[in-house]
């Protein structure tokens, strides 16, 4: 089995949103977690109404190392079993953003879903982006696929 990357060092700074910030830091919930689980930041309940969309704060901001960004994607619990999930999945943090780590979280279920203070609302990845380097040509490389696109290999 290939050695696991190393580990990345991420400065984080924990904020007091005007609440007693005992919100949980991102942290993974298994050994082999991809994803760090996101907490909500809250003093109190919060409803999210079908077809709502709420921002939830996280109670932290970081600085994510340059040529990385941090992604942020719906826990798999909360979609399939209350319908929430992110308007904007992947969500993209930039490694200049230095404000606080906020979750939009959409409500696609048919009922109310109350979030509790410290309940995990989001996950995150801390990726390496490239940058990119157009280089313009007159004509592409062919490949099999071609411009086929939208279906073109049926259901």
């Amino acid at each position: 089995m290939p050695d696991a990357p190393p580990d990345l060092r991420v400065p984080i700074q924990r904020l007091a949103n005007g609440v007693k910030n005992d919100t949980p830091l991102p942290a993974y919930q298994t050994a082999h977690a991809a994803g760090l689980d996101l907490h909500a930041c809250l003093d109190a309940p919060v409803t999210i109404q079908p077809g709502e969309i709420v921002m939830i704060p996280g109670g932290f901001a970081m600085a994510v190392p340059v040529g990385y960004e941090a992604q942020v994607r719906p826990r798999s619990g909360l979609a399939s079993k209350h319908g929430l999930t992110l308007p904007n999945a992947p969500g993209t943090i930039d490694a200049d953003y230095r404000g606080q780590v906020k979750v939009p979280l959409i409500n696609l279920g048919p009922t109310p879903v109350t979030l509790d203070p410290n309940t995990r609302i989001a996950q995150m990845l801390i990726k390496p982006v490239p940058r990119v380097v157009w280089d313009e040509v007159d004509e592409l490389p062919a490949s099999e696929r071609g411009d086929g696109g939208f279906g073109h290999t049926g259901t």
